[in-house]
């Protein structure tokens, strides 16, 4: 068993899975091993069913072409990838986890997908290898949101999309307590009846207060380069869907000489 594999070890509580990047990075891995055989049944209940309405919708946002060159990151068991890839897409699914990517491996009995570990805040791939980036419930969990921002602008290409879909803070305060307080009420149920653990998806509101909200991320992409970025409400601003598009390259300047005579 690779090291990074073995779920075993002290284990963090949740105030001290957000007390550094560090801890955060390794309580995630630690959550998504144990989560990652009911992950898709906890995405479907805490989203209504509307889960993959939603990533269809992502990938409609990112306008996947034929031939075009995806990451999925924070892939996860791979429902989002294989989208891309039904798209016509070549796609690489990136994921902390090595159990969540044998699961998205057992979804791609044709092998359409190509499959990295790796952190989203230091991607184990090349500068300008991607047209599209995508993350569905990504950016809440990296452990560097900053970051990792910087890595996907690294990786696109001028004029590539980026598309995520997360959780949100809804703007009205009272909206957004009771939000949160209803994740923690139901998490804490779903955890200690799946798991014996009442924190394991109580995780996901205390994620969430420390998440600046979809508005906040796409300001953040504006600040570092990328254009159009903007935020799509789901669900009355539960949830939302993030869009963003790095600066096309400047067109090259034309020759002073361009349309004279031969010399």
């Amino acid at each position: 068993m690779h090291p990074d594999d073995d779920p075993a070890g002290p284990r963090m509580s949740l105030d001290a899975a957000f007390a550094s990047p560090d801890a955060k990075r390794r309580y995630n891995r630690r959550l998504f091993h144990v989560i990652a055989d009911r992950y898709d049944l906890i995405t479907r209940v805490l989203s209504y069913g509307l889960d993959r309405r939603w990533k269809q919708r992502v990938v409609a946002l990112a306008a996947v072409a034929p031939g075009d060159r995806a990451v999925d990151l924070a892939c996860g068991t791979g429902d989002l990838a294989g989208l891309l890839a039904d798209g016509g897409a070549r796609v690489v699914g990136v994921d902390l986890t090595p159990r969540m990517l044998r699961l998205a491996r057992r979804r791609d009995p044709r092998g359409r997908l190509r499959l990295v570990a790796g952190d989203m805040a230091a991607l184990p791939l090349p500068a300008q290898c991607a047209d599209v980036v995508t993350a569905g419930y990504g950016l809440r969990n990296v452990a560097g949101l900053d970051t990792a921002l910087r890595e996907i602008l690294r990786i696109l290409r001028p004029g590539g999309r980026f598309v995520a879909l997360d959780f949100d803070r809804p703007r009205n305060a009272a909206l957004r307590g009771a939000y949160l307080g209803y994740l923690t009420v139901v998490g804490s149920t779903l955890g200690l009846a799946l798991h014996g653990d009442p924190d394991t998806y109580r995780y996901i509101p205390a994620s969430l207060r420390r998440y600046p909200g979809a508005e906040a991320v796409a300001s953040r992409l504006r600040d570092i380069g990328f254009a159009d970025a903007a935020r799509i409400p789901l669900l009355g601003g539960l949830m939302a869907i993030t869009t963003a598009r790095k600066a096309p390259a400047p067109a090259p300047a034309e020759s002073r000489y361009a349309g004279a005579d031969g010399a």
